[in-house]
C-alpha cells in the first residue's frame, strides 16, 4: 500500500474532493491490490473534479540527501521536460509516419496491421518529447493559453484557498495533556508544494488553529533539486512499537506514532521514492548513520511488521516484479541490513498483478488476535488469501483461505468480514446456506482459518467437524436497488456505507457484549442525495469518527462525530457531536437543483444519471451540457461537492450530468460485471442511451452536448467519438487508454486484463478491437466533432502514448478533413494529470473553456 487510507482521503479532501469509495471498501482489500485500486480511484477524483491524469529502479537505497548521480539525472531529464515550446514541425511529420509510411498505407492497414507509430512509445525520447512540445504549442496558440484566463485564476483561488477544510489524520497523544496530535498535508498559493504538518485536537477545533510545520516540501524540492510530489505514508503502528509510550487498554489514550515511511513522487509518477522520517525529531532517519529505511523509485509497497522490520515489496533481485510491474516478491527486511539480502518470504507468479503483505492487530477490540495477511493477486480481482494467526508463545502456521477468489476479506476484532463477489454455494462455505452475491457476511476468524486449512488438508472427517463450529451471520444482503459501498470503523462499531438507486445510507452496527456478534443501533432510513463520508478518529482508543458531508451543491462540513450516540430509536444527526470546519460557497449555486433521471439502455436496462441544472431550466435543447462517466472497475459516481465543475460549468448557465453506467459498482458487483471483457459494449450502449435521452427530452441537441472522461474514461470518452461521433459537439479525453491491442504491453496495463481481456487470445477478434478506439478511426467521414486529448509525460500507470498515437494518427488520416483534434501534454502530473495547483488550475481551465467554446461557436477552427 503506498499510503494510509485516511491520509489518502486527506490528499482528495485537500482538493475539496472527498473519496469514501476506495477508502472505505479498502478495509477489504488492504491484502489486495489495494495500492493500485487506490491510485485508480484517486486518479479518477482528479479527473472528475476537473483535472486530466504518469520506472526505473535500482537495489542501492537511497540516502536522506539523493546522490549527486540522481539530482543530475533529475536536473536533465526536468530540465529536458521543461515545457517551452519548439518550432512547429516539418509538414512530414504530419503526412508521415516514424517507419516512413505514407498515409495512403497507413488507410490501408488492417487493425491487425502493424503500428506505425511505436516510436511515440519511448518515453522521453527526443523524437516524443518534442513531438509533444510541438503539440503543446499549436494546441495553446489556437485554444489560448489558460492561465491567462478567468476561469485559470478562479480555480487556482479554490485550490489554495484558505478556507478549504484541513482535513486531519491521528498520529497518537501529547505527553502530559493526552491531546490527539493531528496531522494534514496543505497546499497554498504560498506552498504549492505543500506543508505537511500538526496540531491538537484542541486547538483544531476553535476558530484558529494554530499549526506547526514537520516538512516543507517545497524547501525539500529546492535542496534537493527535485520536483517532489506528496505521495502519502505508513505509519509505524503503536502496537509494534515499544518505544511509542502506547498502553493497551490504558484507561486513558496514550503514545505517539514515533516513525513513518514517507512516499515521495519524482514529478507526480505512480514509482515513488520510500524515506523513513522521524516524528520526534521532525526529520528524515539517516540510511548509512541511523540505519534508516530508505528505497530508490519505484512502484514499491512496505509496511511495518515491527520497529526494526519491513514486510516490502520492491524491485530488488531477479524478477522482483510482476509483469504488471508491480511487486512480485515479499521481504522481510531488518534495518541495519541491505534489502538486497533481506529474505524473500513470499513470492507471485509473473504473470500475476501483484503480491502484498501486512500485519493485522485486532487485540485493542474484545476477542481480538494479531494476524498477518499474505496476498496473491492473479488477476485485478482475483486473489488468494493467506492467514496466519500470531501468539505470544508461537506463530501458526499460514493457511490459504477457502473462500472463492474475487472475495473480498478484512478483520475486525474475532471476526472474518467477507464481501462477496459471486453466489457462495452451501458445498463451499460448510453451512447449508446459499450467501448472496453483493452481501457483506461475517463469521468467527479462527473457526474458519481451521474450516480452511481443513480444506486445504482435504480430509473430509475434519473438514465436517470444522464445519459444525462455523456460523455465520449476515451484514448486509442486497436488493435489486440497493448495494453495499465499503464500511469505516471505530474501535467498537461498524459504519455501513449503502447506496439505494445511488443515493446514499449509512448503517451502524455496533460490536456486541464480549466481542459478540454485530447489533444494528440506527442510521439512515432511506438514501439521501449526498456524500458522507465517515473515519474513525482513532480506531484503536475510541468510537468517536470525522464525518465529512456534501452535495452538488452543498459545500464540505466536518463533524466530530461519536458514534456511541447512535440509537435505533431516533433517526437523523444525534451521533453529532459538533461541527468543526465548513467550506463556504465556491460558486453561486443558489440557482441550482439536483435531480435524478433514469435512461432506457439498448437492452432495455435502466441508466441512472443526476444532473445538475437551472431551477428554470428552458427545454429548448440550447443548454451547454457536460455528460460526464466513467464506467468500470467497479467504481461509483455519487453525489460530492466538485467546486471546480460549478466554476467552469455550472455558474456560466451549463448543465451537468454524471452517467452511472454499467462497470461501475452503483448497483454491486452484477453491475460491474455485466461491463467485462465481451460485455464492455454494454457501458458505451448506456452511455450514449442517456446522451440520446437529454437530446430527446431537449436539454441539449448534439451541437450542445459535451463528453469527458479520463483513464478507464477516456477510453469510454474515446469510444464516443469513434461509435456516436454525431451525437457529441466536443469530447474531452484524459489520460485515456485507446490502443486496446497493445494495452498490456504499455505500463501497468497488464494489470487489467481481468477489466477488458487479452489482446495476445482470441479476445482481440471477438470483441476487443471493436471497443479500441486506435483501430477504429473511420476514414470515410469528412466530419468529427471537437476533440480535445490531455496526457501528462510522467504518467507511469496509463502510457502516454495511447493519446500521442492516437492524436497522430487522426492528424494523418485526417488531413483535408473537418477534424478538429487539439492535443496538450503535461510534462509533469503522473496519472494524475498535474503536479501541483497551478498545473491542477492550467489542466482544468483548459478542458472545461474548450467545451465551453466548441458548444457555443466560439472555438476556432483547427488548421
Amino acid at each position: 500500500m503506498t499510503m494510509p487510507l485516511t491520509l489518502a482521503l486527506n490528499a482528495f479532501n485537500s482538493r475539496q474532493i472527498h473519496s469514501p469509495i476506495t477508502t472505505k471498501r479498502s478495509h477489504h482489500l488492504a491484502g489486495k491490490q489495494i495500492g493500485i485500486l487506490l491510485l485508480l480511484n484517486q486518479s479518477f477524483q482528479l479527473l472528475r473534479s476537473g483535472l486530466a491524469f504518469s520506472t526505473a529502479s535500482s537495489s542501492r537505497p537511497l540516502k536522506s540527501r539523493p546522490s549527486s548521480a540522481l539530482i543530475t539525472a533529475s536536473r536533465r531529464i526536468f530540465h529536458n521536460c521543461n515545457p517551452t515550446f519548439l518550432p512547429n514541425p516539418p509538414d512530414s511529420l504530419r503526412t508521415t509516419t516514424k517507419m516512413g509510411l505514407s498515409k495512403e498505407e497507413i488507410l490501408s492497414n488492417p487493425h491487425t496491421a502493424e503500428d506505425p507509430y511505436l516510436y511515440l512509445e519511448e518515453v522521453e525520447s527526443e523524437e516524443s518529447i518534442a513531438f509533444a512540445k510541438s503539440a503543446n504549442e499549436k494546441c495553446l496558440a489556437q485554444l489560448g493559453d489558460p492561465s491567462k484566463t478567468e476561469t485559470y485564476e478562479r480555480v487556482l483561488k479554490v485550490l489554495t484557498s484558505d478556507d478549504r477544510i484541513p482535513h486531519v489524520s491521528v498520529l497518537g497523544y501529547e505527553d502530559g495533556t493526552g491531546d490527539m496530535l493531528l496531522y494534514n498535508f496543505w497546499r497554498d498559493s504560498k506552498n504549492p508544494k505543500g506543508l505537511w504538518r500538526k496540531t491538537t485536537l484542541s486547538s483544531y477545533q476553535s476558530p484558529n488553529t494554530e499549526w506547526t510545520t514537520v516538512l516543507d516540501l517545497d524547501k525539500l524540492a529546492k535542496k534537493e533539486d527535485i520536483s517532489w510530489v506528496w505521495k502519502g505514508y505508513v505509519p509505524l503502528p503503536r502496537s509494534l512499537d515499544p518505544e511509542s509510550g502506547y498502553e493497551p487498554n490504558s484507561p486513558t489514550p496514550k503514545g505517539r506514532v514515533t516513525r513513518v515511511l514517507l512516499n515521495l513522487s519524482r514529478g507526480g509518477a505512480d514509482a515513488i521514492y520510500l524515506r523513513e522520517f522521524d516524528l520526534l525529531t521532525e526529520s528524515f532517519v539517516d540510511p548509512e548513520n541511523d540505519r534508516g529505511f530508505s528505497l530508490p523509485e519505484g512502484k514499491t509497497r512496505a509496511r511495518y511488521k515491527s520497529r526494526d522490520v519491513l514486510l516490502v515489496g520492491a524491485n530488488v533481485g531477479e524478477n522482483a516484479l510482476t509483469d504488471s510491474g508491480y511487486p512480485r516478491t515479499i521481504r522481510e527486511w531488518t534495518r541495519g541490513t541491505a534489502v538486497e539480502d533481506a529474505p524473500i518470504v513470499y513470492e507471485a507468479e509473473k504473470t500475476d498483478v501483484s503480491c502484498s503483505s501486512y500485519l493485522a492487530d485486532e487485540t485493542h477490540r474484545e476477542g481480538g488476535a494479531k494476524y498477518e495477511m499474505r496476498t496473491r493477486s492473479m488477476t485485478f480481482y482475483n486473489s488468494e488469501y493467506y492467514l496466519k494467526r500470531i501468539t505470544s508463545d508461537e506463530e501458526g502456521d499460514f493457511v490459504k483461505l477457502a473462500i472463492a477468489l474475487n472475495t473480498d476479506v478484512s478483520l475486525f476484532g474475532k471476526w472474518m468480514l467477507l464481501y462477496l463477489k459471486e453466489d457462495w454455494s452451501s458445498d463451499d462455505n460448510g453451512s447449508d446456506r446459499v450467501f448472496k452475491s453483493g452481501s457483506l457476511i461475517y463469521v468467527d476468524a479462527q473457526n474458519f482459518l481451521d474450516y480452511s486449512k481443513a480444506k486445504g488438508e482435504g480430509k473430509e472427517e475434519d473438514i465436517s467437524k470444522a464445519a459444525c463450529k462455523l456460523s455465520y451471520h449476515v451484514l448486509f444482503e442486497p436488493t435489486a436497488t440497493t448495494s453495499y459501498d465499503g464500511y469505516s470503523a471505530t474501535k467498537n462499531y461498524l459504519i455501513l456505507d449503502i447506496l439505494d438507486d445511488v443515493k446514499q445510507q449509512l448503517k451502524f452496527y455496533k460490536l456486541g457484549v464480549g466481542g459478540g456478534p454485530f447489533v444494528a443501533v440506527g442510521g439512515d432510513e432511506e438514501g439521501q442525495l449526498r456524500a458522507a463520508h465517515a473515519s474513525g478518529v482513532d480506531s484503536k482508543e475510541c468510537d468517536l469518527f470525522w464525518l465529512t458531508c456534501s452535495s452538488y451543491t452543498q459545500p464540505s462540513t466536518l463533524y466530530l462525530a461519536d458514534a456511541s450516540k447512535c440509537s435505533t430509536e431516533k433517526s437523523g444527526d444525534e451521533y453529532i457531536v459538533r461541527e468543526l470546519k465548513s467550506l463556504p460557497h465556491m460558486y453561486d449555486s443558489s440557482n441550482l437543483e439536483v435531480s435524478q433521471h433514469f435512461a432506457t439502455s439498448e437492452d432495455g436496462t435502466k441508466i441512472p444519471f443526476f444532473m445538475v441544472s437551472k431551477k428554470d431550466l428552458v427545454l429548448d435543447g440550447s443548454n451547454p451540457t457536460l455528460l460526464y462517466g466513467y464506467g468500470g472497475f467497479e467504481i461509483s459516481l455519487t453525489p460530492r461537492y466538485i467546486s471546480t465543475v460549478g466554476i467552469s460549468w455550472l455558474e456560466r448557465g451549463g448543465v451537468y450530468i454524471e452517467a452511472n453506467i454499467r462497470g461501475g459498482g452503483e448497483y454491486g458487483p452484477d453491475w460491474h460485471q455485466s461491463a467485462l471483457k465481451k460485455n464492455r459494449n454494454k457501458c458505451y450502449e448506456d452511455f450514449i442511451a442517456v446522451g440520446k435521452h437529454l437530446i430527446e427530452s431537449k436539454i441539449c441537441t448534439p451541437t450542445t452536448l459535451a463528453c469527458r472522461g479520463g483513464s478507464n474514461g477516456g477510453l469510454l470518452t474515446g469510444n464516443m467519438l469513434v461509435q456516436a461521433p454525431d451525437l457529441f459537439g466536443a469530447i474531452h479525453i484524459a489520460v485515456p487508454l485507446l490502443d486496446m491491442k497493445r494495452y498490456h504491453k504499455l505500463l501497468a496495463g497488464a494489470s487489467w486484463m481481468a477489466e477488458y481481456g487479452d489482446p495476445d487470445t482470441d479476445d482481440w477478434e471477438q470483441f476487443l478491437y471493436k471497443y479500441s478506439p486506435y483501430h477504429n478511426i473511420d476514414t470515410k467521414r469528412d466530419n468529427y466533432p471537437n476533440v480535445l486529448l490531455t496526457t501528462s509525460t510522467r504518467d507511469d500507470r496509463v502510457h502516454p502514448a495511447h493519446a500521442r498515437k492516437m492524436v497522430k494518427k487522426l492528424w494523418d488520416l485526417g488531413e483535408g478533413k473537418n477534424w478538429p483534434v487539439f492535443y496538450y501534454e503535461n510534462i509533469e502530473g503522473g496519472h494524475g494529470g498535474a503536479a501541483d495547483s497551478k498545473q491542477e488550475a492550467f489542466m482544468t481551465s483548459l478542458s472545461y473553456d474548450f467545451m465551453w467554446r466548441a458548444l457555443t461557436s466560439t472555438i476556432p477552427k483547427n488548421e
